[in-house]
C-alpha cells in the first residue's frame, strides 16, 4: 500500500453491475483511502433506530424512494462525525450523490463550506451486455453480502456459500428484464449528474471503459497516481 501525496475526494459512479463495489476496495487498498457506503451507513441508522433511521425505514417500507435532504443528511453526519470535512482530508463516496439534487445539496451545503469539495469523479463504462451477461451468472449469500459468478468467481461447491456452506439465492431484481430497467433509469439519472459535475469542475471527471474489472484498475490506479502523486510507504524491516 502507498499514500498519496494530496488530498483526493472521490466520487465512483457506475451503473448496476459494472463493478463498482470491486473498483472501490481496491482503490481502498491500494491508496488507504477511507470510505463511506451510504447503503451500509442507512442499514446502521435502521438497525440503531435513529431519527433518520426511524423515517428512512417507514419510507423504505412504503416502497418509496428516500428524500434527497434524508441520505444528504445521513452522508452529512458520518463526514462530520469522522471529522473529514476538511482540505487536507481524502475519503471515497461510495452510492453517493446518486442524482443532481442531492450533488448540488452535498457541494453547497456541505462540502463547499469546508473547502471539501470532490476532486476525482469517476465514471465507470462497461457495455450494457457486459452487464447483463454478469447478472445472470451472479449468486449471492444474503446474511454476509459475498457474491459469486458462474462464470469466473464461482462457488467452492455448487450453490453454497464457500464459508458457512448456506445456500446461494438470485437477487430478486437479477431478473434481466428488470435488469434492463434499471441499466435505463441509471442512465437518466447519471447524465444529469455528470452535467453538473461539468459545470463545476470539468476538470475533475474522469470516465473509464473497459469490461473486466482488471482492465479497468490499472486505468483508474495510474490516472489516480498522476493527479494525487504517490508516496511509497517504509518498510521496517
Amino acid at each position: 500500500m502507498s499514500k498519496l501525496l494530496r488530498p483526493a475526494r472521490v466520487l465512483l459512479l457506475g451503473p448496476p453491475g459494472s463493478g463498482k463495489g470491486t473498483q472501490t476496495s481496491r482503490l481502498l487498498k491500494r491508496f488507504g483511502i477511507p470510505g463511506i457506503s451510504s447503503g451500509d451507513l442507512l442499514r446502521q441508522q435502521i438497525e440503531n433506530k435513529t431519527e433518520i433511521g426511524r423515517t428512512a425505514s417507514a419510507i423504505i417500507k412504503e416502497g418509496k424512494l428516500l428524500p434527497d435532504d434524508i441520505m444528504t443528511a445521513v452522508i452529512a453526519s458520518e463526514l462530520s462525525s469522522r471529522s473529514w470535512l476538511s482540505p487536507t482530508q481524502s475519503f471515497l463516496l461510495d452510492g453517493f450523490p446518486r442524482t443532481e439534487a442531492q450533488a448540488s445539496l452535498l457541494d453547497n451545503s456541505i462540502l463547499s463550506p469546508a473547502s471539501a469539495q470532490l476532486n476525482f469523479i469517476v465514471e465507470l463504462k462497461v457495455p450494457h451486455e457486459v452487464i447483463l451477461d454478469r447478472i445472470a451468472n451472479r449468486l449471492v449469500h444474503v446474511p454476509s453480502g459475498r457474491v459469486y459468478n458462474l462464470t469466473y468467481n464461482p462457488p467452492k461447491v455448487d450453490g453454497k456459500d464457500d464459508v458457512t456452506g448456506e445456500p446461494l439465492s438470485r437477487r430478486p431484481d437479477d431478473d434481466p428484464e428488470i435488469f434492463r430497467q434499471r441499466l435505463d433509469e441509471y442512465a437518466k439519472l447519471t447524465e444529469p449528474l455528470v452535467d453538473f459535475y461539468k459545470k463545476i469542475n470539468d476538470s475533475a471527471l474522469f470516465s473509464v471503459a473497459g469490461e473486466t474489472s482488471d482492465i479497468i484498475f490499472p486505468q483508474l490506479e495510474k490516472e489516480m497516481i498522476r493527479r494525487f502523486g504517490e508516496r511509497i510507504a517504509e518498510t521496517i524491516v
